[in-house]
């Protein structure tokens, strides 16, 4: 069951909705790069820095200690939202692409050259490259499945690119620029069915749908709080305990170790084996507001009520004439790609910025996406839970004006 959301007074949350732009109320819908903030999260940073101020894992004394508690409490937080078995499964990272880039880098390095690993072409290029520098160093095989016409994953052909070979498949849960809604669970069940592992970009998935990494059959799963209302510079990496204990370190340093001499060093238990360095221990402690903040919305009542918003949108930007939309994929997440005829995407987001209204636009680091519908970049508006219907209509007003001096 899901109940109505009172976006009315969610929004009275987040200050940043009350600005102005070129002396317009702003209409925020670049949700898909970050996420906007609401005053709890904002208000848990400042008492952190404040009144926490210290680092963690390594004092005795008592400022340490609640900085420490308050940082594993948010790492217990993270495993209740995501369903993982414990929180050694839960490593934090400065974002999505530091995560996948450990899984590349410490996984990667027991993969021999002639492995392969199955990405597919919708991909961010923090699921592209760091698989790319793993080729180089280690003469690993890259794969790549193809997109229907509508943004679906062409399953048929995802079956045929394994092969003995095969050791990982890495995804995405959601398309940044396409919103289509990757079937993770049969992916991964297909991988483990080759004795494959499964990777998954998290990244557009946590802030717009439940996420159960158990029931999804992720062996890694990683996302970034600034994309789910949360402080921006951490994000998380889930992965299976026994997949953890056998890689490498990604980065040495303090923290990480067990005992250090010139002679030799060991390794710290999970999860800390991965967490070089001081970690972004206020952000963390506030990323655990973010959650609560979604879990007391409710995450099927926030994808329910952004669906309604995306088929809003796009049934009135079909009477829009000349449009072009790129990913309309059945039960996508509330992300529309599109151009206006031929008119450059750049030249439709100044002018519709000038209006007001924020949108991305470009390549969204999806070249390769871009290359296989032949287009350079794509005008993008993504919605969050605060984005309201009268939005929408001032955004379809604003896109008609620009419709008219572009054509």
């Amino acid at each position: 069951m899901t109940a109505p959301i009172d976006v009315t007074a969610l929004r009275a949350d987040f200050p940043a909705l009350d600005n102005k732009v070129n002396g317009r109320p702003l209409i925020y819908l670049d949700n898909a790069a970050t996420t906007q903030t609401p005053r709890v999260v904002v208000e848990a940073e400042v008492d952190a820095s404040y009144n926490r101020r210290a680092n963690v894992h390594r004092g005795v004394h008592s400022l340490s200690q609640e900085a420490t508690a308050a940082m594993e409490a948010t790492r217990r937080r993270v495993k209740e939202f995501i369903g993982a078995d414990s929180t050694d499964e839960i490593i934090f990272t400065r974002g999505t692409t530091e995560a996948i880039n450990l899984v590349a880098s410490s996984y990667g390095s027991l993969l021999k050259a002639g492995d392969e690993v199955i990405l597919t072409t919708m991909e961010h290029h923090s699921n592209i490259v760091p698989w790319q520098l793993l080729q180089q160093r280690s003469g690993i095989v890259i794969k790549v499945v193809p997109i229907d016409a509508d943004g679906s994953l062409d399953l048929d052909e995802y079956r045929r690119l394994f092969s003995e070979r095969t050791r990982l498949v890495s995804v995405c849960h959601v398309s940044n620029v396409l919103g289509t809604v990757n079937p993770i669970t049969e992916m991964a069940a297909e991988a483990h069915r080759h004795g494959a592992l499964i990777c998954v970009d998290g990244a557009q998935a946590v802030s717009h749908l439940k996420v159960d990494v158990k029931a999804l059959g992720a062996d890694f799963y990683a996302f970034s709080s600034h994309k789910m209302y949360g402080p921006a510079g951490v994000g998380i990496l889930y992965g299976r305990r026994e997949l953890l204990e056998a890689m490498p370190p990604y980065q040495g340093g303090g923290e990480m170790i067990g005992h250090v001499s010139f002679q030799g060093s060991t390794w710290a238990d999970l999860p800390y084996k991965f967490e070089a360095g001081t970690p972004d221990y206020i952000g963390a402690a506030a990323l655990a507001s973010a959650i609560d903040y979604m879990e007391a919305v409710g995450m099927d009542n926030i994808a329910a009520y952004e669906h309604a918003l995306l088929d809003y949108a796009m049934e009135q930007m079909r009477t829009i004439d000349g449009i072009r939309f790129f990913g309309t994929a059945p039960g996508k997440a509330a992300v529309i790609s599109f151009l206006l005829g031929s008119a450059h995407h750049y030249d439709t987001g100044i002018l519709l910025d000038q209006l007001g209204v924020a949108v991305r636009t470009g390549h969204h680091c999806a070249q390769p996406l871009m290359e296989a519908y032949g287009i350079e970049g794509t005008v993008r508006a993504s919605f969050a839970l605060y984005n309201t219907r009268e939005e929408i209509d001032i955004f379809i007003a604003a896109l008609r004006r620009v419709a008219a001096m572009l054509s």
